[in-house]
């Protein structure tokens, strides 16, 4: 098995405005966990005990949500010129030389999938021969041109790898593995996508994708691979609302037991249709209805007719009260959703929803719904609201009609939002 692994958390993340005005976008919160923390548990977990983190933008971000990881260490990349280049820097500050390491695993910081995925990938990898390895995706209803889109064939990464391509059956998902000889190949990276359509314009940077390319045209054997569990890319807003409710419903659906924490109490009169995970001293009180499987930390309060209607993963420290509908959520720590509101999506810590508000989305940490507000989801034309990332529109496959805000924002009294509308 791998005993080690880079993490790349350094890029500062524009597409995910308005989410990475204060964040690292490797630390937004994935059911309540920072994915870039996430990461390094599930490296943990299968196996890596070598674990160097690659940080640069908002860099303390990402040592604050990892540095207690045994075997997490951070490598700065002080010129943020590519992924390749950060990969081999990470890679020559590991102890020891030639094959003696073995194989390594490389990870984007932003990707965000159960444990499964990267078992199944180094265990693969391992018993595929190959010098390389990568983990690709089918696009589905992703457009292509917005991805970096690479052939794959029998278990093998072959033809061109391209940068905006106009087509293609599967994009890189931000996961390879490398066997030692194989590294010289990011520092033989072109420097930029040398496989564009015509017309198409590369993108500038250094990334891992090209020194793959470098390798089929040196006739390398390649591995490759789909994921069989999900895999979201938080590169865009809407990522972060599809990547929350992915894990959302794996966690939910793997939950066999109830489990009820010391100092928690249910009341008679609450209306449990699912299993719970409840954490200690939370208290769900009368006339409750918690119709599916849910998730809720610890010290919260939730009563006097509640409606949890859904899966749901619920922080510590929240109050859920007074007749408020709660759809299939995730829920930051010490949240407020109170008298008559009614929500679906997700909410960083510290939101308040306290009473009479309509909302559906991605809300950003300490953010203030006032009274009446209420937020539209679909268009008269019924179609999808085309967003704008870095000056360039699309229509997103999913969340294209959601309100995203971002950190630290607040409504007045009825204000009402537009589908698709983004506040920084």
């Amino acid at each position: 098995m791998m005993r080690r692994a880079i993490v790349l958390a350094a890029g500062e993340g524009r597409k995910i405005w308005p989410y990475g005005e204060f964040r690292q976008k490797c630390t937004l919160p994935v059911a309540n966990v920072a994915a870039v923390r996430r990461i390094c548990r599930s490296l943990r977990e299968i196996g890596v005990t070598e674990i160097a983190v690659v940080v640069g933008h908002h860099g303390q971000q990402v040592k604050g949500a990892t540095a207690d990881i045994d075997g997490v260490r951070f490598v700065t990349q002080t010129r943020l010129d590519g992924t390749a280049t950060a990969a081999y820097a990470a890679h020559e500050t590991f102890s020891g030389a030639g094959d003696s390491f073995g194989d390594t695993l490389i990870v984007y910081g932003d990707i965000v999938t159960p444990t499964e995925t990267f078992r199944r990938f180094a265990e693969s990898f391992a018993a595929s021969g190959a010098e390389a390895g990568a983990l690709v995706q089918p696009l589905g209803r992703e457009d292509a041109s917005n991805w970096i889109v690479a052939g794959f064939h029998n278990g093998r990464l072959g033809g061109e790898i391209k940068g905006h391509s106009r087509g293609g059956s599967h994009r890189l998902c931000g996961m390879y593995a490398l066997k030692p000889s194989a590294f010289t190949y990011l520092l033989r990276n072109p420097g930029f996508a040398t496989r564009v359509d015509v017309g198409g314009m590369p993108p500038p940077e250094a990334e891992i994708a090209g020194s793959f390319q470098v390798m089929l045209d040196d006739g390398r054997d390649v591995f490759a691979m789909e994921p069989t569990e999900f895999l979201v890319d938080l590169d865009k807003p809407w990522h972060i609302l599809e990547a929350n409710e992915k894990m959302r419903d794996y966690l939910c659906a793997r939950i066999d037991k109830e489990v009820i924490g010391d100092g928690a109490e249910i009341s008679d009169d609450a209306e449990i249709s699912g299993k719970l995970i409840v954490g200690k001293n939370t208290r769900i009180g009368k006339r409750v209805i918690v119709t599916n499987n849910a998730i809720i930390g610890a010290n919260c309060d939730i009563t006097n007719g509640a409606m949890l209607k859904g899966r749901l993963v619920i922080g510590d420290r929240c109050r859920i009260s007074d007749y408020c509908e709660v759809g299939e959520s995730v829920i930051g720590n010490r949240c407020v959703i109170g008298h008559g509101a009614e929500f679906s999506g997700v909410l960083f810590d510290k939101v308040y929803l306290y009473h009479y508000c309509e909302m559906s989305g991605v809300f950003g940490e300490a953010t203030d719904i006032g009274a009446a507000t209420v937020c539209g989801t679909l268009r008269f034309d019924d179609g999808d609201a085309p967003q704008k990332i870095n000056g360039r529109t699309e229509i997103p496959p999913t969340g294209a009609s959601e309100t995203y805000m971002g950190d630290f924002t607040r409504t007045g009294v009825n204000t009402i939002f537009m589908p698709g509308v983004k506040v920084g």
